[in-house]
């Protein structure tokens, strides 16, 4: 076809070109598309909970909650607390289709985890992302935990699945529950269709926020009962305790 280039030619590829940092307008300096000042006032979660990731005084500690009721996932790999400007990024990616905000969130958050496999954290087997609802995912039109999983995925060298876990039960928004009506609402929700999938395998959970930790508990349990190995959480932004 005339309009496909020859091989011989270069072509433009505008992503090899210094870039506009996506969070103050000036230009980055590189191919990267946030400049080094605002990535270092980013709110980088560095204190927290060794088990779910909540934000505490000190590392190296163990939340109560997670003493008393340890969630059935094994560990957090976090990179931000849910604070300015990440909860406004990931609201605009998450509600308003602002995907260029995801992608950038997502090679960061594949940055981080890159980071930890070199200082031997245990690559999983599969990445599979938290499943929405069929209404929810009519009306929304994408699972933004699908596409950080790809983006993952394909940065890292690992298999996604996102159909794997089944989102059985219709139920309402998360958002504005408490940790026991959250754990309520998610009751039944999800199945395993296949569960021999899974069987033995090291499982690594993809969303965008933690928040009670309601979620990941209520799927990483069904993936253990189904013989998974380990199930971790990736995601790209923690909550604080409400108060805090």
């Amino acid at each position: 076809m005339r309009c496909q280039p020859n091989n011989g030619h270069q072509v433009y590829i505008w992503l090899k070109n210094v870039q506009t940092c996506l969070l103050c307008d000036e230009q980055t300096g590189s191919i990267s598309s946030i400049c080094a000042a605002c990535e270092s006032d980013l709110p980088w979660l560095i204190d927290q909970c060794d088990h779910c990731a909540l934000p505490l005084p000190l590392s190296g500690m163990t939340c109560a909650q997670c003493i008393r009721q340890p969630p059935a996932f094994s560990q957090v790999i976090v990179p931000w607390l849910y604070d300015f400007p990440i909860d406004a990024l990931v609201t605009r990616f998450k509600h308003q289709a602002k995907w260029p905000l995801g992608r950038l969130l997502g090679e960061m958050l594949g940055q981080t985890l890159q980071h930890r496999f070199d200082e031997g954290l245990e690559r999983p087997d599969l990445l599979l992302p938290v499943p929405l609802a069929r209404k929810r995912l009519r009306q929304r039109g994408y699972n933004q935990a699908a596409m950080l999983a790809h983006w993952l995925g394909d940065a890292l060298r690992l298999p996604v699945d996102e159909r794997l876990i089944k989102r059985i039960k219709e139920t309402p928004a998360q958002q504005g529950l408490d940790a026991k009506a959250r754990k309520r609402n998610l009751r039944d929700a999800f199945a395993l269709p296949t569960p021999a999938r899974v069987f033995g395998q090291h499982i690594a959970l993809i969303d965008d926020v933690l928040t009670t930790g309601a979620t990941a508990h209520a799927l990483a349990r069904l993936l253990i009962q189904a013989g998974a190995r380990q199930v971790d959480v990736y995601c790209l932004a923690r909550t604080a305790r409400p108060g805090d």
